[in-house]
C-alpha cells in the first residue's frame, strides 16, 4: 500500500515533534471515505454525542453557550454544506471500523519518530472537519498531540504559542481539565502574537498539544482530518493543570507545568491520587 506521509515529510516530523508547529505533505486527498456522501452517510452512523454542528459565520471568538444550531441534521448539513453556511465535526470516527483502519494506518506510518520522543502512543482519535465557505472555528485549545491534513478546499489556521499564558490563562487551562470548556477567550491584543498556517489540499499541519488557535476557511467547502493521539506526557500535564486549580482554590499561586521534556509527575500523581480518593468516597 502507498505510504500516506512519504519519507521527507517523515523525517520533517521526527525532526520538529513534539513542540514545534510544522507544515507536512500527505496523499489522501482523494480517498473514498473522505468523499462528501461518505462524511455524511458517517455523520449519521456516529452517535449522537460525536457528532457537533452550528452555523459557520462565527466571531473568532464567542461563549458556547451561543453558538447558534443551523436546522439541519448532520447529513443534510454535510450534503448541503456548500450552500448552507455551516461548520459540523465528526467525532471519534474510530468506532466506525473502515475509518479506524484508515487512522490508525496513518499513525502507525509516524509511530516509530512518536514514540521515540514522547513514548507510547495512547488513546488514537480521528475528528472530520466540513465546512461552508468562510466558515470560522472559534479560538480555543486541545489536549492532544495533533496534525490537520487539508483534504478539499482551504483554510488558514492562525496559531499562538503552547504554554503561554498570555494567550490562554492558566486559570483557563485548569478548569478545562476538570470538566470547562476549551474555548478561550478572544482578545484583539492577541492577534500579533499568532502565526497563520494556510492549508491547502495535501498539506497537513502539525499542532503541539494545548496550543490555542482559530481557524477561517476559504472561499471553498473544505473537508479537513485531524489525527489525535495522547502520551504520558501529555497525561501529566494535564492532571498537574487539573491540581493546580486546587491550589489556586485555596489561595496559592501554582507554577504553571513545564513543557515537554518537563515531566510535572509530581503534581499529576497528586491530582490522580485525589481523584481515585473522591470516586471511592462517591462510590461507598
Amino acid at each position: 500500500m502507498t505510504a500516506i506521509f512519504d519519507s521527507a515529510t517523515r523525517q520533517m516530523f521526527a525532526g520538529n515533534y513534539p513542540e514545534t508547529p510544522h507544515k507536512l505533505l500527505h496523499n489522501l486527498r482523494d480517498h473514498p471515505l473522505l468523499t462528501i456522501d461518505a462524511l455524511a452517510r458517517l455523520g449519521e452512523a456516529l452517535p449522537e454525542a460525536s457528532v457537533e454542528y452550528n452555523k459557520g459565520d462565527l466571531p473568532v471568538g464567542i461563549d458556547p453557550a451561543l453558538v447558534p444550531a443551523n436546522g439541519l441534521s448532520i447529513g443534510d448539513t454535510i450534503r448541503m454544506v456548500e450552500t448552507n453556511g455551516s461548520w459540523a465535526v465528526l467525532k471519534n470516527i474510530e468506532q466506525v471500523p473502515a475509518y479506524c483502519v484508515l487512522l490508525m494506518g496513518l499513525l502507525t506510518e509516524l509511530k516509530p519518530h512518536i514514540e521515540e520522543k514522547t513514548g507510547r502512543m495512547l488513546k488514537p482519535q480521528g475528528f472530520i472537519f466540513v465546512s461552508s465557505p468562510n466558515a470560522v472555528t472559534p479560538y480555543h485549545f486541545d489536549p492532544e498531540h495533533n496534525i490537520l491534513l487539508q483534504l478539499r478546499g482551504t483554510k488558514v489556521m492562525t496559531q499562538f504559542p503552547a504554554g503561554d499564558s498570555r494567550y490562554a490563562p492558566d486559570e483557563t487551562h485548569e478548569g478545562y481539565h476538570v470538566g470547562g470548556h476549551r474555548n478561550l477567550v478572544w482578545r484583539d491584543e492577541l492577534a500579533g502574537g499568532g502565526t497563520e498556517w494556510p492549508l491547502m489540499p495535501g498539506e497537513a499541519l502539525f499542532v503541539p498539544v494545548m496550543a490555542p488557535h482559530h481557524v477561517r476557511n476559504g472561499p471553498a467547502v473544505s473537508i479537513s482530518l485531524s489525527i489525535t493521539w495522547r502520551s504520558d506526557w501529555s497525561f501529566a500535564e494535564a492532571d498537574a493543570r487539573a491540581f493546580n486549580g486546587i491550589l489556586r482554590k485555596v489561595g496559592m499561586r501554582p507554577r504553571a507545568p513545564g513543557r515537554f521534556p518537563a515531566q510535572n509527575k509530581a503534581k499529576a500523581l497528586a491530582w490522580r491520587a485525589i481523584r481515585k480518593l473522591t470516586r471511592s468516597v462517591s462510590g461507598s
